[in-house]
Order: C-alpha cells, then structure tokens, then sequence
C-alpha cells in the first residue's frame, strides 16, 4: 500500500495560514503596525539613496550642529549626519533580527525534530538546550562577543546561540505530540521512509508555531543588538546601529537628545510592530484562539 493514502496535516497548515493573512489585513491596529515596519524596512533597503550624507564621513568642524537645512538631524559628536546614520543604522539592526530568527528557526527545527522523534536522542539534547536556557542570554551574549572580538558576525552569534533552545524546544513539543497521531502511526507501520515521515507529516505541524516564534525572536534580537551597543559589547562604535547611536549620545544627552530619541523612536516601532503581527500570526494561526472567538 503507498503511504500516499495516509491523511497528513499539510492542508489544514496551509488553510490557517491564509487566515492568518486575511487577519492581518482586516485589523486595523495590525494593519497600521504593518505599514510602520514596511517603511522602516524600506527606508534601511534603501538607504544609500536616501542618506543625504556618508554616515561613517567625519567632520569635527560640523560636530554637534542643531537641525539645519543641511542636516535634518543635527550632527554628532564627530559631525557625522546623524539623518545618514539612522538609516544605515536600521540595515545593520533589521539584518540581525531577521538573520538570528532564520538562523534559529533553521538550527531550533532540525533539533526539535531529531529530539521529537528518536528518544535517545531527547535525552542528552534537551539537557545540552536546558544547560543553554539556564544562562542569562545578555550574559552569554556579552560572553561571546568577549572572547571572539566585536563584529557583526560575532554578534549575530551570540545573539542567536541562546534563542536556539527555545525554538528546539517549541518544535520538540509539536513532534512529540503529532508523533502519537494516527496518520504517523500508519506511515510509520506502513514502512514508510524517516525522511518522508518527517517532511510529510511532522513538519507540516510546525510551520505556524515557527512563524510566530520567528517573529519574536526577530524582536528580541533587534533589542538585543541595542542592549549590546549600549552597553559597549556589541559591534564596533563607528558602525552605525541604532544601539551604537544611542550609546554616542549618552553623553550629549542634556544638550542635544535628539541623538537618543530618533534611533530609540525607530527601534521601539520596529520591535512594537514585529510583536504585534507575531501576535496576529499567534491568534490567527491557533485553533484555540478561533473557538474562544466563537464562543464569545
């Protein structure tokens, strides 16, 4: 008997997700959210067109220059444009939410299915990830950036190494429960192929709690990056991030605070926005969350 006949998941994942875009669509406040983030989004793609100025060009004679036709923004401390940095600075922040998410989502998914499904296996993983969880992941980011040197790389690592355990547990979760459903059981009696199990019956399962965990991880790993700059742990200072500019303008705060309100106003929509459409993806995309509707 083929084990095409089994009956698998793969239709109603993909009819959530279709709710889960018309959700996003129909609510305003989600909606609005969408809009802020696809502006920032294009206003970081677009930056070397819409910088009036190179962010990393110093001029101490134009340092700490108020708002001006010739600088939207003001000046910094070395006199570079803080406008131009602002929004080379969203490339570098935008590029480590989204490639710590891909990352961990990637990482996380390959482990929670190897735990879920083989049993000798959970053992050891799950305490390697729970050694991993019980460290702060501030501290072993500082940790990680600490020994290997300040770079975009490195931070991108030590921001993701701690979000990897709780996307590998999220998956095993899943796994471990579609892995007692009938329709796994048959394709599992039916001698049907591991790799074939896997990408027909249990991976399907995963797909909407991994959007929505993406999109916090995402968040996180933005705030973090911030977290890291300010505090003097992140990437080097003359490379524009939102977190470096706001570090820069600790000290200028009293005479010039724009330098901390314009990234910090950009970060907290950013990250506002992203948790609000992982929430939408969350209501949409649970089963549970449509009953509760239903019933009100």
């Amino acid at each position: 008997m083929a084990i095409d006949t089994v009956p698998g998941p793969a239709l109603p994942v993909r009819v959530r997700a279709g709710s889960a875009l018309s959700f996003l669509v129909g609510s305003p406040i989600i909606t609005l959210a969408s809009i802020c983030l696809a502006l920032i989004v294009a206003s970081a793609v677009f930056a070397p067109w819409l910088a009036p100025h190179d962010p990393l060009q110093l001029a101490p004679a134009q340092r700490l220059k108020p708002s001006s036709a010739q600088f939207l923004l003001g000046t910094d401390a070395y006199g570079r444009d803080i406008l131009s940095r602002i929004l080379y600075g969203g490339r570098i922040s935008l590029l480590i939410g989204v490639g710590a998410a891909v990352v961990s989502v990637v990482i996380g998914l390959v482990i929670g299915l190897v735990s879920g499904f083989f049993k000798w296996v959970d053992a050891v993983m799950m305490r390697v990830m729970d050694g991993l969880m019980a460290i702060p992941s501030i501290l072993l980011a500082i940790a990680v950036v600490s020994l290997s040197g300040a770079s975009l790389t490195t931070v991108l690592i030590a921001i993701t190494i701690p979000e990897i355990p709780r996307v590998a547990r999220l998956v095993r979760s899943v796994v471990l429960s579609a892995r007692e459903e009938p329709y796994v059981e048959a394709a599992i009696s039916l001698g049907s192929s591991l790799p074939k199990i896997m990408a027909r019956h249990l991976l399907p399962n995963t797909v909407a709690p991994l959007i929505v965990q993406g999109t916090y991880v995402c968040a996180s790993a933005i705030l973090t990056e911030a977290i890291l700059s300010f505090l003097g742990a992140g990437i080097s200072p003359e490379t524009p991030t939102w977190g470096n500019i706001m570090a820069e303008g600790r000290a200028y705060f009293q005479i010039k605070p724009s330098m901390i309100f314009w990234p910090g106003l950009l970060l907290s929509i950013a990250i506002l926005s992203v948790n609000l459409i992982g929430d939408a993806a969350r209501d949409a995309l649970d089963p549970r969350m449509k009953q509760r509707e239903g019933a009100k």
